[in-house]
């Protein structure tokens, strides 16, 4: 039996590893939800299980390719974020919990932003400066933080949640994170796209956009 796909390293072998562990630990508390009859515990397991599913099913729907490294990123972030997060109560229990999501959504969201621009930038598609692609990187991810605020104030308002914790504080010093963390990617992007730089981020631009346009790319 093969547990991982044909032709892959082992970067990719212990992203996936990661992400089976996940879904594992996230069926488990499926079930003991249902023994112990705590159906929020089990809507909440069961929703995060299908969004770890959801770039597979994106693949195989509209037959397009997603580097592993997005199923890794989506299942460890929503784990930490709604499971460990809101069930588990780490966003009260450790005290810095919301801070580094906060900043790892920032950078992660802004970096896709970043690269969905830089691909298109390096097929010719766009005419866009690097500064141009830098500034969109910045505020995307502010703009998707925003909406998730929106979204935290509006079950907190509809449902009776504690989404928000101290509110306005809560709200502005996210929003802040989140700013702080795509700052740093379009400064990195900047760089990346003016000079080459091969460092951390170009290391890792490179390693993606080869597995999704390996024909089509010359690097």
């Amino acid at each position: 039996m093969r547990f991982f796909p044909k032709d892959i390293d082992t970067i990719d072998k212990v992203q996936l590893t990661v992400s089976y562990f996940i879904r594992l630990v996230l069926l488990l508390a499926a079930v003991d939800a249902v023994i112990s009859k705590n159906w929020t515990v089990l809507f909440i397991s069961l929703l995060v299980l299908f969004i770890t599913f959801l770039p597979a099913l994106i693949q195989r729907n509209y037959k397009i390719h997603l580097p592993i490294e997005l199923e890794f990123v989506v299942a460890v972030f929503v784990y930490a974020a709604i499971f460990l997060g809101e069930v588990h109560n780490y966003y009260i229990r450790v005290w810095w919990w919301d801070i580094a999501l906060h900043a790892v959504s920032g950078i992660v969201i802004a970096f896709a932003g970043f690269l969905v621009l830089f691909i298109l930038y390096q097929q010719k598609k766009i005419d866009a400066s690097p500064l141009t692609i830098a500034i969109f990187s910045f505020c995307f991810a502010l703009s998707i933080g925003t909406i998730w605020e929106i979204i935290e104030f509006g079950a907190d308002v509809l449902f009776g949640t504690n989404m928000q914790k101290s509110g306005l504080v809560d709200t502005m010093w996210d929003l802040m994170v989140d700013a702080e963390g795509a700052l740093i990617i379009s400064f990195f992007g900047y760089f990346y796209i003016k000079k080459r730089n091969r460092g951390l981020i170009g290391s890792i631009v490179n390693r993606i956009v080869k597995k999704i346009f390996t024909k089509n790319l010359d690097f």
